[in-house]
């Protein structure tokens, strides 16, 4: 057990005696993620917590304690804050448990299940919170990790002038059109390793920490065009629909069209996975999480297909066929 460990023990018992609570046995580690974040359960004579550890200096927890708070009020199935130390950067947490929903989506229950995700989102893009704006410098920051850390760092690959002009015409379109949709809270990673199946098969909902306000079809598309599984583009469509058809009774699209919708919820998409592309590359070679390549295939595709059907991104589209897959295929995958 390394120091910090230690202290966030001594700091779980204390704060179990507070809340007259019995623990029995130790830390158990449950998981990392992709931050500094590291994730613990204690048992007691009772039940179960989560405890986590967040360095303070590497990782902020006060935006994940506000959101919580706040969502949970509105109802939404978030972690319950047992206690929290942001000077140490110490939580416990009510324990939802080990199940995510990724490995419980197949051809028979992901319809339950997605629908069960999207009235969920539909809560949170109901809820009143002020979050920071998923505004133009944040979209070009993330769209900049796939130049930065994929085509640079981990393809090596030197553009030219007019393939570097194509992108920032192409990150100008989709910046855009994502600061031209309707503003909701953002969950901001909104998929199916972030959403956990309760023992009563419900959804409970994690990792919310980064949330914004911003694009209203930037968790849909997270939750439906998923780095870490893919569905046929006519089921994804169907359930793109039904959301829409949800957002329009909830208030929250008004008399906008389907067509305009879809529209957004493509581009977005592109956003999105071109950040995610990015991050992958940069969690290999900055955090040596080799794991992530392996997604990027998939995301890259979603990319290629979708800018297919555009033509203001046929130039993009092109680019990514001729120049940028058989550079995939020639990198290794870690």
């Amino acid at each position: 057990m390394d120091v910090r460990q230690q202290s966030l023990q001594n700091w779980v018992f204390d704060a179990l005696a507070m809340n007259q609570e019995t623990p029995q046995g130790s830390l158990e580690v449950v998981s990392g993620d992709a931050s500094f974040r590291r994730y613990f359960r204690q048992h007691t004579a009772t039940g179960r917590y989560i405890a986590v550890d967040a360095p303070p200096d590497k990782e902020n927890s006060e935006p994940f304690v506000r959101i919580a708070q706040a969502w949970g009020e509105q109802g939404v199935n978030v972690p319950f804050i047992i206690k929290a130390d942001l000077e140490q950067g110490f939580m416990l947490l009510s324990d939802m448990g080990d199940q995510l929903l990724l490995p419980m989506l197949n051809e028979a229950s992901a319809e339950g299940l997605y629908n069960q995700a999207l009235d969920a989102l539909i809560g949170i893009q109901q809820t009143q919170l002020p979050l920071p704006p998923y505004d133009a410098a944040l979209l070009d920051r993330e769209m900049a990790l796939f130049t930065d850390w994929y085509l640079g760092t981990h393809l090596e690959l030197a553009l030219t002038a007019q393939e570097s002009t194509m992108l920032e015409e192409t990150f100008a379109m989709l910046r855009e059109s994502a600061l031209g949709q309707i503003q909701v809270p953002v969950h901001r990673d909104y998929h199916s390793r972030n959403l956990m199946v309760l023992e009563d098969d419900s959804l409970g909902i994690i990792d919310f920490q980064d949330a914004v306000q911003g694009p209203i079809t930037y968790d849909v598309v997270s939750l439906l065009r998923d780095c870490y599984v893919a569905w046929p583009l006519e089921q994804v469509q169907q359930w793109a629909m039904n959301y829409f058809e949800k957002a329009r009774a909830a208030g929250l699209v008004g008399a906008i069209s389907d067509e305009q919708l879809m529209l957004w919820f493509d581009w977005m998409g592109i956003q999105r996975h071109l950040k995610a592309v990015g991050i992958f590359a940069r969690l290999n070679h900055r955090d040596g999480k080799s794991g992530y390549l392996n997604d990027i295939p998939r995301t890259l595709n979603y990319i290629v297909e979708v800018s297919a059907r555009y033509d203001s991104l046929s130039a993009f589209h092109q680019w990514l066929r001729q120049r940028l897959l058989p550079e995939l295929e020639a990198v290794p995958a870690s």
